[in-house]
């Protein structure tokens, strides 16, 4: 293997940017028999200084795994021998326990014969020795370490957005919960009385299907564009005599139906945008209710025209 790439590639220098992309040091596990010792490979390694390859070898399966059990290595590289050490079945084995260190096989057939067996157990990249060099199996090795990065980075923030989304599902359900207690006349524990809740089988369908559809358009649009219906919701609330507590019952049955079928996706926007409805909606229907109220107590008085006072 060939350790200088300077003596091989006109133009070298301009790729001194990308080597610096390499790690700076890699701890690699050689698995390998008695016949093909590591020290050939740890002298190749040795003459590149583009990154310090500490290499450590086992010898065998069951020495190599008893050093994956107890140490931690940054990639590993098998010897494929398949009269001795069957690269693909120790990597078949070792994926199917559930391993997840980037995986070199190292061999003497051409890679268009074993690359993509290589590729179908598990392992990162299939490299023929006597076609290749030492920057090219330590860019090959470096690619892999990059990329198990990447993918347990990506895991972890993953497993993070799935908390995060579990967290705001689960407030949601215990303010729906809260809300609807408050609702009802009740606290948290359901006790109280039901105070003037109706069934929601008694509220019009039309009522509770034209609701739903205006809470999904202000949780995307927000009131600017809804003022004038929100008012006019708020004036057919009042003219059916639907008080306060039984219009917050409504939207609190619509808000969990919508909150129950978000699946994945962020409650929290959901939530914060539902209760600024509500706010708008019972605050319509009170101003509603007290220009009805003004009605009562101030009737509209038929006036007279000018110079018929004394009929």
């Amino acid at each position: 293997m060939g350790a200088n790439l300077q003596e091989m590639m006109p133009g070298v220098q301009k790729a001194s940017a990308a080597w610096a992309r390499l790690p700076p040091r890699m701890r690699v596990l050689y698995i390998t028999t008695r016949q093909r010792t590591g020290g050939w490979l740890a002298e190749a390694f040795a003459a590149d200084s583009a990154s310090q390859v500490v290499l450590e070898e086992a010898v065998g399966t069951a020495a190599s795994m008893a050093r994956l059990r107890d140490e931690v290595f940054d990639a590993i590289l098998v010897s494929h021998e398949p009269e001795e050490l069957d690269a693909l079945d120790l990597i078949e084995g070792y994926r199917a326990s559930g391993a997840g260190e980037p995986i070199v096989v190292l061999g003497t057939q051409s890679e268009q014969e074993v690359a993509a067996l290589c590729y179908e157990v598990g392992a990162d990249g299939y490299i023929c020795v006597h076609t290749t060099t030492t920057r090219n199996l330590i860019w090959v090795v470096a690619r892999a370490v990059q990329r198990h990065q990447v993918v347990r980075e990506n895991q972890r923030l993953t497993l993070a957005e799935q908390t995060r989304l579990q967290r705001e599902h689960d407030e949601a359900g215990y303010l729906l919960q809260q809300q609807q207690a408050l609702v009802a006349g009740s606290d948290a524990h359901g006790r109280g009385e039901a105070g003037d809740l109706l069934p929601m089988q008694f509220l019009p369908a039309e009522l509770v299907d034209h609701y739903r559809e205006l809470l999904r358009t202000y949780v995307i649009m927000g009131s600017g564009n809804l003022a004038d219906e929100l008012k006019r919701l708020a004036e057919t609330l009042v003219t059916a005599g639907l008080t306060a507590r039984q219009t917050m019952q409504l939207h609190l049955h619509v808000l969990e139906e919508l909150v129950h079928g978000l699946g994945t996706r962020s409650s929290r926007h959901v939530m914060n945008r539902a209760d600024l409805l509500a706010l708008e909606i019972v605050v319509n229907q009170a101003e509603g209710y007290r220009r009805r109220y003004q009605e009562r107590i101030h009737p509209a008085v038929q006036g007279t025209l000018p110079g018929f006072e004394q009929l």
